[in-house]
């Protein structure tokens, strides 16, 4: 983990590790995810078992995990998780019902009428990952608001082990969430899908939910067939701290970071020099009997970064130029610089409010905006899940009044039909005007 104590090799690091996954080996990963949905379109299930078998180890057939299974392993989780898991239920829906869209109409004052109206997609796909860890906190973060939106069909995929069973407590936040279909397949073969439809598995009209590269890439080669919610790469951290934070809270915070993945990324800005150093061995020291200390190591040793900054602003101009997924303020005072920041996915503030609580049951989603995408984009939310329409209707007084202005802007840019279209409304024959 490198210590920087100036700005231009901080911006030179930050701009290395925001682009960790844009890599020479993204065309061979394009290449064999390409493969794998062309499959999956052709030949439907046969395809997902075949990729199961071979990245999975095990046969999927059945797919799909029986109700009563997910019933169970509701009823056989310990009763102190299932307090924790309907707490977690009750605060994040409670947070996306606020964000729920609403329609309005507009009434001219010729009698035309405007309108936005907001519906829910018909069917949502939801990815939960598995592989290093379970995430039945992520199940909740993409189920709920997908039931909040309206969503009549929710599908969950998630991988199995190799005996292909799904985490009990994956299963169990499923059927918390009102989940009846979940697939116990993964990797880009359970995108395809969702994407074009199986035998067994429906075509869905939106896929949300975090995953590997091959994932990810395979949501970005079915965007258009298929919406998605966005493009996720490996999870990151930002903090914000002075001499009035505590070291150990510090670098338990990074750490808390660096043991999702070899990828994620673990910063600290700083005013207190003093600090950087306690930080730093504050990490080794918790890394070394720590249960996942090879992926901390990987991730702390590759993408982990300490800068020491001459002043507040010097550490807001630099969180906000790497446009941080978690951004932690642990100042004196973290709400007088809140207002300066301008890009991050999620902002934590104080020394109370570890990332984690985000992670699991303050209520915004933790499906957050990466590698820098913050600057144009935040979390999964209810409108993930939901479209717009626009619904116009004129009377004759309303557009005879703005006929002129449409049909002057649809001759500005040459479409004559355009302003045809309007002219012959108020006239026995087209007459092209002007043309």
């Amino acid at each position: 983990m490198k210590i920087i104590n100036n700005k231009k090799d901080a911006f030179e690091e930050l701009q290395r590790i925001s682009n960790r996954t844009n890599s020479e080996n993204n065309n061979k990963v394009n290449e064999i995810v390409n493969e794998i949905l062309q499959e999956v379109k052709t030949y439907g299930d046969i395809a997902v078992e075949k990729y199961t078998k071979k990245f999975d180890g095990f046969n999927p057939n059945p797919m799909q995990v029986s109700e009563k299974y997910l019933k169970n392993a509701w009823d056989e989780i310990d009763s102190n998780l299932k307090h924790s898991l309907e707490i977690a239920h009750k605060r994040i829906k409670k947070f996306h019902q606020k964000e729920i869209p609403s329609s309005f109409t507009i009434e001219g004052e010729h009698g035309d009428t405007v309108q936005r109206r907001w519906r829910p997609v018909k069917k949502a796909g939801i990815y939960i990952p598995g592989g290093r860890a379970a995430y039945p906190s992520t199940v909740l973060m993409n189920a709920i608001p997908a039931k909040v939106a309206g969503v009549k069909e929710i599908i969950m995929v998630s991988p199995g082990n190799n005996e292909g069973k799904i985490n009990k407590t994956v299963l169990a936040a499923a059927h918390l969430s009102g989940i009846n279909k979940v697939f116990r397949i993964g990797g880009a073969q359970a995108i395809g899908a969702l994407a074009y439809g199986t035998n067994q598995i429906d075509k869905v009209d939106v896929i949300s939910g975090p995953g590997n590269i091959y994932v990810t890439t395979a949501k970005k080669l079915i965007y258009g067939s298929t919406g998605i919610d966005s493009l996720a790469g490996p999870s990151e951290i930002l903090i914000i701290a002075d001499e009035t934070a505590q070291s150990t809270h510090i670098a338990s915070d990074l750490l808390a970071q660096a043991e999702h993945d070899p990828l994620a990324s673990s910063i600290l800005l700083t005013t207190s020099k003093d600090q950087a150093k306690e930080v730093l061995e504050e990490i080794y020291k918790r890394i070394d009997n720590h249960p996942r200390k090879e992926i901390c190591m990987q991730s702390i040793k590759n993408w982990g970064l300490i800068v020491i900054c001459e002043n507040h602003e010097s550490c807001i101009e630099l969180s906000n130029n790497f446009a941080p997924e978690h951004l932690e303020i642990l100042v004196f005072n973290p709400k007088k610089i809140l207002g300066d920041i301008d890009n991050a996915g999620a902002i934590f503030l104080g020394k109370w409010t570890p990332e984690a609580v985000g992670d699991y049951l303050a209520g915004p989603n933790h499906t957050l905006p990466t590698s820098g995408n913050s600057r144009f984009s935040g979390s999964l939310g209810v409108e993930t899940f939901m479209k717009n329409t626009s619904i116009i209707e004129f009377n004759e007084e309303s557009l005879k009044v703005n006929s002129l202005d449409i049909i002057n802007l649809a001759k500005s840019e040459g479409l004559y039909s355009h302003a045809n279209s309007v002219e012959i409304r108020f006239k026995d024959y087209p007459t092209f005007e002007g043309v």
